[in-house]
């Protein structure tokens, strides 16, 4: 969570920072057709999130758990499950992952109340193909890999995921020759756990990278809308996730990279603040260096916080942005 750098000769107070973590659990109709579950009415409790495990009355495989979304993202629509079956329409119950609640009191922290939140980062060097190498896509799933940079790790909820080096946006390269479109679908998870989603569309013109806009910490799914023609490979950029949010470029006092004093002349794109969906951007914000990351250039940035991002009347929305979608 954030860290503070304030007046020290004010002495210790309690920080209001960090979140309320909580199970997501919901509750809904649906059936499943091999690895696609279609959900036709939600019954009661929280939005479905990528990483909810499924149970039910009916036979369901045991460990199933949802890996990205389809047309549903979070309501009634198609989900990709991880394992195929067939389940008829039943009541299914969702449960795991975790909602972010409102900022509260942390066990432990040194105040006063923060007013500088500084973001201190090494970002690895972007690669085109550490996240999907490049194939003809299909459609349907595409095959995640861990390349240069990313791991394979286990969420405490038992997905395997592919987790990046820092929050950062992801990005399509298309191969040679006449490609369709496509659109590619990210699924998986920010920097504070919570679901997230973005559909990246190739386009059509030949060796082609299109960047994304979200920052995502982790990777649960990837799927293509049809097939590509072309290759299509998937992997990280240098529009790094700010961790907390920016809704004006003012707030940030100071953007240091590679160990200079000079201010660095990066491109900030500041939260986007509407109800979140899977083409918007950044619900805290991204930051590109001037410069390509290489893991050894540092990024330092000072961020001015207002009062709805820290302090006793701080909210969620204020600090981490509008719901991911």
């Amino acid at each position: 969570m954030p860290q503070f750098s304030d007046d020290l000769y004010l002495g210790s107070a309690v920080t209001y920072m960090g979140t309320d973590v909580y199970p997501a659990t919901s509750t809904f109709t649906g059936a499943i057709q091999t690895t696609t579950l279609t959900v036709t009415a939600m019954l009661s409790g929280d939005p479905i999130v990528v990483g909810m495990y499924l149970d039910s009355s009916t036979s369901l495989t045991n460990g199933t758990y949802i890996t990205a979304f389809g047309t549903g993202t979070g309501g009634t629509g198609t989900y990709t499950v991880s394992a195929s079956q067939t389940v008829a329409t039943a009541t299914i119950i969702g449960s795991g992952n975790a909602l972010t609640g409102n900022p509260s009191k942390p066990d432990i922290g040194v105040g006063p109340v923060g007013r500088i939140f500084v973001w201190d980062a090494v970002p690895q060097a972007k690669l085109t193909t550490n996240i999907v190498a490049a194939a003809v896509a299909a459609s349907g799933s595409l095959t995640l890999a861990a390349g240069a940079g990313v791991q394979s790790v286990t969420t405490t909820s038992g997905t395997t995921v592919l987790q990046l080096d820092c929050p950062r946006a992801v990005a399509t390269t298309t191969g040679a020759g006449s490609p369709t479109t496509v659109n590619i679908t990210v699924s998986g998870y920010d920097y504070y756990g919570q679901a997230m989603s973005e559909v990246i569309a190739t386009g059509t013109v030949a060796s082609t990278t299109v960047n994304g806009k979200k920052a995502f910490f982790q990777i649960s799914g990837i799927t293509s809308s049809g097939g590509s023609v072309v290759t299509v490979a998937v992997g990280t950029t240098d529009l790094l996730g700010v961790p907390v949010r920016v809704t004006d470029r003012g707030y940030i006092t100071r953007a240091g990279w590679d160990n200079t004093l000079a201010e660095d002349a990066g491109t900030m794109t500041i939260a986007a603040t509407a109800t979140a969906t899977t083409t918007t951007g950044d619900v805290r914000g991204t930051y590109t260096p001037s410069s390509a990351a290489d893991g050894i250039k540092r990024l330092v940035m000072a961020i001015a916080l207002p009062a709805i991002s820290v302090g006793p009347n701080a909210t969620r929305q204020g600090a981490l942005g509008v719901t991911q979608a």
